[in-house]
């Protein structure tokens, strides 16, 4: 018995006799089971494959926020150094030490 004859039978139960908590429970927990069922399917996950598949989509993931972070600290710290140098620059044309650096 699949999911959707499952669903069918607890509907028709749940009909004919009333409908007691257990029953809706039930009913509400197939109902879940299948839809996740066709939204994997759907998404094309439902494969044995598709747990490795999500873990290296992780890891790849994870790899580019690394990457990322550290674009941005050393394109932040040339900036720093950049700016340094200016200001060192600066200081040595202020202080007329630029003819003893010749």
């Amino acid at each position: 018995m699949d999911r959707t004859d499952m669903i069918a039978r607890l509907m028709a139960e749940a009909k004919d006799g009333g409908c007691e908590l257990v029953t809706l429970r039930a009913i509400v927990e197939e109902a879940t089971d299948l839809g996740a069922d066709r939204a994997l399917q759907r998404t094309g996950l439902a494969d044995p494959d598709a747990r490795e598949d999500l873990a290296e989509l992780r890891e790849l993931l994870q790899a580019w926020r690394d990457a990322k972070a550290s674009a941005w600290r050393a394109a932040i710290a040339w900036l720093v150094r950049g700016a340094l140098a200016l200001l060192v620059i600066g200081i040595t044309v202020r202080l007329g030490l630029a003819g003893a650096l010749r």
